[in-house]
């Protein structure tokens, strides 16, 4: 008895590896720290918590689009009226025309030029900025265009852009996953946890966590989730107790 042996089949050509898809970050969620506490805005409501209750204020506005602490107080920006509004204190507002990013040093309109809290005039870039942030020496930093670059002299620091923009003590640079970076190293959330890591990257702590953003404010490490949740945690991340 004959078996019959199959017909072999060419070898189908090899697949190009697929380009990794970068997930996109989550642009309508925002947020800024300092000392005096937490803001974010998350689907156009901006909220505010306050050191040292971080009792949380969500005021009513029209649709925010983003957030920043300039000079101890919560600023909102707010195209469709053209401004910058606080959210909480002595109510002010500052005319400063179509605001699409906030550093918590300057005001970033949509052709790029840009203002101070006060409305004054100051340096800009050509072209409307997704992401800004001032560095620990008062330098300012955007995301245009899918790079880095730096404001004073439009140096291009970073060609392509990671999602978060991060300030550091001198500088700053972009990562895949939120994170906050200070004298004692940095803390960052990400592989479902906070990590706290060391000068060199190494992580020291970690604990469960979800998505959100991450600041320091004073001596806390803060979370702020999608949803408003706040969780507060000491260098070593063991959590505060509930708020």
């Amino acid at each position: 008895m004959h078996l019959l042996r199959p017909e072999a089949c060419p070898e189908a050509p090899p697949r190009p590896a697929a380009t990794p898809v970068r997930p996109a970050a989550d642009t309508t969620f925002r947020a800024a720290f300092s000392n005096d506490g937490v803001v974010w805005v998350r689907g156009g409501q901006a909220c505010v918590a306050r050191a040292p209750s971080f009792r949380t204020v969500c005021p009513r506005l029209p649709a925010v689009t983003d957030v920043a602490w300039n000079n101890g107080e919560a600023w909102a920006a707010v195209p469709s009226v053209d401004a910058v509004v606080t959210l909480d204190g002595a109510p002010r507002s500052v005319p400063v025309g179509r605001v699409v990013t906030l550093s918590s040093g300057r005001v970033y309109r949509e052709d790029g030029s840009a203002v101070t809290f006060a409305g004054t005039a100051a340096r800009g870039v050509a072209g409307a900025p997704t992401q800004a942030v001032t560095d620990g020496q008062g330098e300012e930093f955007v995301v245009l265009s899918d790079a880095l670059r730096r404001v004073s002299d439009g140096a291009v620091l970073e060609r392509a852009a990671g999602p978060y923009l991060v300030a550091l003590p001198s500088g700053a640079r972009t990562q895949e996953a939120p994170e906050t970076v200070g004298q004692f190293g940095s803390y960052r959330l990400a592989n479902g946890r906070l990590e706290a890591l060391d000068a060199l990257g190494q992580v020291r702590h970690a604990v469960t966590h979800g998505p959100g953003r991450v600041g320091v404010v004073g001596q806390w490490v803060v979370t702020v989730s999608p949803a408003g949740t706040l969780r507060l945690f000491d260098s070593q991340l063991q959590e505060r107790s509930q708020l």
